[in-house]
C-alpha cells in the first residue's frame, strides 16, 4: 500500500471526480442571507450518516461546505464531486481532522465518524472555537461522554447530538402524552430494537488495507489490529473498540426518548443486563447479538431488549417503545404511534383508544435547521449536550453490566457503587501518540 503524509494525503485528493448521481442545490438556495448568519461547516467522517446531516444542513440558506475530512481518499473524493455536484462550491480536502480545524473560516463541524472517534474530535473541535455536531451515540465509553459533557459546558459553543427524532413532531407528542398522566400511572417501559444487521457479520480474513486508506488514522486511539474489512466501514460497531453493539447504536435513539418521557435526569437504582452471542450464526463480532437490560426505578421498570437478525417483536413491530400504564399503552417508533386502552371488568376502555397515527418523516431536516439556527442565536438545540450524554450513559451502563456480569447500583450521592473496579471499561486507554482529552 501506498502510504500518505498528512499533507500529500491532502495534496492528492484534491482533483475533481464526476459522474455522482445528486440532488443539486445551486439555484434553490436564497443567496440574500446577510453576512452574519452565513454559516461555514465541515464534515469529518464523510461516508455514511454524516454526509446526510451535511445534506440536511446544505439545504438551510446561508450554509457553506468548505471542508470535508475523511481517513479513505476514495470516499473523500467522492463526496467532494457530490457537493461541487450540488451546491456549486468545491470544499477544501483533508485527511487529519486537526489541520481541518485550523482553517479560521470554519465556524462548525459534523461528526460522522466511527463511534471511537467522536470524543476526541469534538473536544479538540470544542477548543478550537467550533460548534459542533455529533451523531450518536456521543461516544464511545463512559468517560469520554463525561469528559465531552464538560468541554461542551466550559467552552460554551453550540453542540447538537444526532438524536434527531427529540426534533419529530410525533415524537414530541408522544412525549406530551406520556407526561399528561393520560395512561395513569406507568409501572413498565419497554424498549426493543430487533433488526437483521443485530446478527453481525458473515466473517472474512484479514487482509490488506485497502489502496487510499490511513488506517492507522482510522483505528486512532484504538488498540493497533489488523485490517480487516468486517472492522472497518459499515460494521465497525460490533467490536468494542469501535461501538457497542445495537445497545448503543438504535438503543441510544429509543433511551433517549423513553427518558425524555420519563422526566428521568440522573441514575437509576440499578442496572442488570444479560445475553451473548446466541443466534447460532457463526458471525463474527464481538457485542451481544441478543442482550436484555434492565433499568430499576422507584416506582417502574424500564427494559431494553433486542435479537439481532429477527425482525419481529412486540405489537408486531420490530423496533419500538411501550409505555405501559394503569389506563392504557402507548405504543411508538418511527412509523407512528396508537394507544391501546385497558379494559375494565365491564369490558369497557378506561381511556379512548387512539388509533394509529403516521409518523413525522421530516425530523433529521428539522434537527439540522434546529441546530444551525442555534448558531445564529435563534434557537436552542433540541438534543443538547446533556441529552446526549444521558442516554449513551444509560446505554453504555447497559454493556458494563453486561460485560462484568455484575448489577449496577447507586449510592445515595449519587455515585456509581465500586466504580474504581470499572475503570478499564469506563475509560479507554488511548494508543500512543493519542491521549485522552481534558479540560
Amino acid at each position: 500500500m501506498t502510504k500518505f503524509t498528512r499533507r500529500q494525503f491532502i495534496r492528492t485528493s484534491g482533483s475533481v471526480i464526476a459522474g455522482a448521481t445528486v440532488a443539486p442545490l445551486a439555484g434553490l438556495k436564497n443567496l440574500t442571507v446577510a453576512p452574519s448568519d452565513t454559516v461555514n461547516v465541515a464534515l469529518i467522517g464523510c461516508r455514511s450518516m454524516g454526509f446526510g446531516d451535511l445534506e440536511n444542513a446544505l439545504r438551510i440558506d446561508g450554509v457553506h461546505c468548505i471542508g470535508l475530512c475523511d481517513v479513505d481518499r476514495n470516499v473523500l473524493e467522492d463526496r467532494a464531486a457530490d457537493i461541487e455536484e450540488m451546491t456549486g462550491e468545491r470544499p477544501q480536502l483533508y485527511g487529519d481532522y486537526r489541520e481541518l480545524l485550523e482553517n479560521s473560516d470554519l465556524d462548525a463541524v459534523i461528526v460522522g465518524t466511527p463511534d471511537h472517534w467522536h470524543c476526541l474530535i469534538t473536544v479538540h473541535a470544542l477548543q478550537a472555537g467550533k460548534h459542533v455536531y455529533v451523531e450518536k451515540p456521543l461516544a464511545n465509553s463512559i468517560a469520554e461522554v463525561d469528559i465531552m459533557k464538560k468541554a461542551a459546558n466550559h467552552y460554551g459553543k453550540v453542540v447538537q447530538v444526532g438524536q434527531q427524532q427529540r426534533s419529530g413532531e410525533h415524537w414530541q407528542k408522544v412525549v406530551e402524552v406520556v407526561q399528561s398522566g393520560r395512561l395513569g400511572k406507568i409501572r413498565d417501559v419497554n424498549l426493543w430494537g430487533n433488526f437483521g444487521y443485530g446478527a453481525g457479520a458473515q466473517p472474512v480474513d484479514n487482509s490488506s488495507v485497502p489502496q487510499g486508506v490511513d488506517y492507522d488514522m482510522w483505528l486512532g486511539p484504538a488498540p493497533d489490529r489488523a485490517f480487516n474489512q468486517n472492522r472497518f466501514h459499515g460494521s465497525w460497531r460490533y467490536y468494542w473498540a469501535y461501538g457497542g453493539g445495537v445497545q448503543t447504536d438504535w438503543g441510544v435513539h429509543l433511551l433517549d426518548i423513553a427518558l425524555w418521557a420519563m422526566n428521568v435526569d440522573g441514575a437509576p437504582n440499578s442496572v442488570h443486563s444479560i445475553g451473548g452471542i446466541f443466534s447460532g450464526l457463526n458471525r463474527s463480532m464481538e457485542v451481544a447479538d441478543t442482550q436484555t437490560t434492565t433499568y430499576a426505578f422507584n416506582d417502574y421498570n424500564m427494559t431494553w431488549k433486542h435479537t439481532g437478525g429477527l425482525e419481529m417483536g412486540p405489537y408486531n413491530r420490530h423496533y419500538g417503545i411501550a409505555f405501559v400504564g394503569n389506563d392504557g399503552t402507548l405504543v411508538v417508533n418511527r412509523e407512528g404511534w396508537e394507544i391501546i386502552p385497558v379494559m375494565d371488568q365491564d369490558d369497557h376502555p378506561r381511556i379512548e383508544p387512539v388509533p394509529f397515527q403516521e409518523g413525522d418523516s421530516s425530523y433529521h431536516d428539522v434537527h439540522a435547521h434546529n441546530w444551525i439556527e442555534s448558531i445564529r442565536g435563534n434557537e436552542t438545540p433540541n438534543t443538547p449536550i446533556e441529552a446526549g450524554h444521558l442516554a449513551a450513559s444509560y446505554a453504555h451502563w447497559g454493556n458494563l453490566s453486561y460485560l462484568t456480569g455484575d448489577t449496577l447500583k447507586w449510592g445515595r450521592d449519587g455515585k456509581l457503587v465500586d466504580e474504581h473496579e470499572y475503570a478499564d471499561i469506563i475509560k479507554p486507554d488511548y494508543r500512543s501518540p493519542w491521549t485522552f482529552p481534558s479540560v
